[in-house]
């Protein structure tokens, strides 16, 4: 069953980068304002609904850095006591992709579902905050590995294929 679902998320993120990749193009209808603003930071990785993927595209030669980087953050949050992040922790898995980008780069999918409102699921500012004695040139290594930067994507849930869909709701005059 864990396989099915490993299986089901890899391939809605791999749909939903492919979708993000398409040209844009003019939309009808306006955004809808998110629950919880996300703070200014446009690295942030905060989720405002409740399931979020984060897809990351790391370059062929630093695998090694990134794959260390997770399995370091890993291993603290697997200790770890604070509420929050234990929270986190639960929801959040991390698929890599078994194949590469057109480019060659390796792809990882980091699905967090439920999300955890407030929390900011960057690796490297969990680093700062759980090891003590992190090397600096880990950090440094880990922000190279990027070939772009991370996609994040909030994810609100619109249909559960094992049961029947509802029925639209209708409108009323005038609303």
């Amino acid at each position: 069953m864990l396989r099915d679902a490993r299986l089901v998320s890899f391939i809605l993120a791999a749909l939903l980068g492919l979708a993000q990749a398409a040209t844009p193009t003019a939309q009808n209808a306006s955004p809808s304002k998110p629950a919880v603003e996300p703070p200014p930071d446009p690295a942030s990785a905060h989720f405002t609904a409740p399931a979020g993927l984060l897809i990351v595209a790391v370059k062929p030669t630093a695998v090694a850095d990134y794959e260390l980087v997770i399995r370091t953050v890993q291993e603290a949050l697997s200790k770890d006591t604070n509420e929050m992040r234990v929270a986190a922790a639960k929801g959040w898995h991390v698929f890599k992709a078994t194949e590469n980008d057109a480019k060659g780069n390796a792809l990882y999918i980091h699905v967090m579902m439920p999300t955890v409102t407030g929390f900011d699921y960057r690796p490297s500012l969990l680093l700062d905050e759980l090891i003590k004695d992190l090397a600096p040139e880990m950090l440094v290594r880990y922000q190279d590995s990027f070939a772009v930067p991370p996609t994040r994507l909030n994810l609100n849930d619109f249909a559960a294929m094992s049961v029947a869909p509802l029925p639209p709701a209708e409108k009323k005059p005038g609303g």
